[in-house]
This record gives C-alpha cells, structure tokens and sequence, in this order.
C-alpha cells in the first residue's frame, strides 16, 4: 500500500480564535481565557511595530542629509 506524501505533512491546528465567533456559546472561564490571548496577542502587536519603529528610526538617522 502506497504512502500519500500528504499524510506526512504536519497537521495545522485550527486556530483558537475566530474573530467574530459567536461568543453566546462560551463559558466565563472561556471568555477569559480568550481576552487573555487576545490582549497577549495585542501587546505582541505593539512589541514589533515598536521595533519597526525603533529601526526606521535608525535608518533615518543614519541616512539624514546635513
């Protein structure tokens, strides 16, 4: 029996949050846990566009005209 190369790729996990899911369905403890990841994931956000910032910076410094 031949092997499909397909299953031998990894699984991709579904995600955890679906924005604009239905939220009725879900427990307290679920609705916290999600606003946890959610702000987690915002503050990730604002990490890396600080970053982006910081380097542009840089690069305008380095690259002024005087």
């Amino acid at each position: 029996m031949a092997i499909d190369p397909e299953e031998l790729l990894p699984k991709k996990k579904p995600p955890d949050i679906v924005l604009g899911q239905d939220l009725a369905a879900l427990s307290e403890h679920e609705l916290l846990a999600r606003i946890a990841a959610l702000e987690a994931e915002i503050a990730r956000g604002h990490e890396a566009l600080a970053s982006r910032q910081t380097t542009k910076a840089a690069a305008d410094a380095f690259f002024k005209k005087s």
